[in-house]
């Protein structure tokens, strides 16, 4: 059985399992949520089976929106589903990391260019770096990792480039979280983050983009020469 409630008691004392009323699509949310957290610790590794009669069973919810939640966690690339095995935890490998920070590299820099350029609000960048710096785990972080990156590109006025983006997020918080667990450099990141938000509200796009570039290489470069994933 998954120690899911272990990792996710804040999210468990929620009103949703408490017995106050909420609609269905509130209670699918916090399912979601739950699962995805659980990935995120570990709780849930690479592999593991995740099978929707004790996932329910776990969060006392039926198994229709544990269902549901498995299918959007695989449009969101942190679960692969099959014919035969069901829904497992998506593996991380480096082929993926690859993958993931080569498209961020093509398309990131622009967009935060573009953000800076237009004066767009970076008000939530901040946010998430207080967040990061007080999260409870490296979850919380990495998830508080992942909305500074999506703050700084939000407002590069193209919708397209910011879904395209938007579909990395999660899986770019599944590899950050994994490397963590081998080298826990998100100290080192964090400073990172600063010095890019710092040139961002200066309004300096081209080194923002620039010091952006430069961190998503020396993520890569970290977790090589740790082994690789």
């Amino acid at each position: 059985m998954y120690d899911i409630f272990h990792v996710m008691s804040e999210v468990m004392a929620s009103p949703v399992f408490s017995g106050q009323p909420r609609s269905l699509s509130s209670r699918g949310t916090v399912v979601l949520e739950a699962i995805k957290h659980a990935i995120l610790t570990g709780a849930l590794p690479p592999g593991r089976q995740l099978v929707e009669t004790e996932l329910a069973q776990q969060l006392g919810v039926s198994k229709t929106p544990v269902r549901e939640a498995l299918k959007t966690l695989a449009g969101a690339g942190l679960v692969t589903m099959s014919e035969y095995k069901g829904a497992t935890v998506r593996a991380v490998d480096d082929a993926l990391m690859e993958w993931v920070y080569d498209l961020r590299l093509l398309l990131e820099p622009e967009a935060v260019t573009r953000t800076v350029e237009r004066g767009a609000d970076l008000s939530p960048a901040a946010e998430a770096l207080r967040r990061a710096d007080t999260a409870a785990d490296r979850a919380d972080r990495s998830l508080a990792n992942r909305d500074f990156h999506r703050a700084l590109y939000a407002g590069c006025g193209n919708p397209l480039l910011v879904s395209t983006l938007d579909s990395l997020r999660d899986q770019t918080a599944l590899i950050s979280a994994a490397a963590w667990e081998r080298v826990p450099t998100w100290e080192a990141e964090a400073d990172e983050h600063r010095e890019i938000l710092r040139a961002a509200e200066s309004g300096s796009a081209a080194e923002a983009a620039r010091l952006l570039r430069e961190h998503v290489c020396r993520f890569v470069e970290r977790v090589r020469e740790s082994g690789g994933l």
